[in-house]
């Protein structure tokens, strides 16, 4: 099981909790230290059954920036700014082999457990 986690992030924190409450230790990914590449962020998007922009932190002050909400841009140029930008990636995500989850709200990790 991995964990693509963000320390200063308390969902990201509740969740990993659940996890080793479960008695799973995690491979703990900082993706803010070691953001995924895109072959791995575009595999963590089909395990979710989720588009790229459905993982986009639209809140964040880089998505304003950037002006991301009135951009078109194809499912590849917001993969690389997902990359790019790691701050941008909604969090927690648990990858259990072929499943994955985001972790909003952390008791969705269950689903793995």
């Amino acid at each position: 099981m991995k964990i693509y986690h963000n320390p200063q992030c308390s969902k990201s924190r509740q969740t990993l909790d659940l996890i080793r409450q479960a008695g799973v230790e995690p491979e703990i990914i900082e993706y803010l230290k070691q953001p995924p590449d895109v072959d791995e962020l575009s595999e963590i998007l089909k395990l979710l059954g989720l588009e790229p922009r459905e993982l986009m932190r639209s809140g964040e002050a880089i998505y304003r920036e950037l002006g991301l909400a009135q951009l078109q841009i194809s499912r590849s140029e917001q993969l690389e700014i997902l990359v790019a930008h790691p701050r941008l990636i909604e969090r927690p995500i648990v990858v259990d082999g072929r499943r994955a989850v985001l972790g909003r709200p952390p008791a969705n990790v269950l689903e793995l457990l």
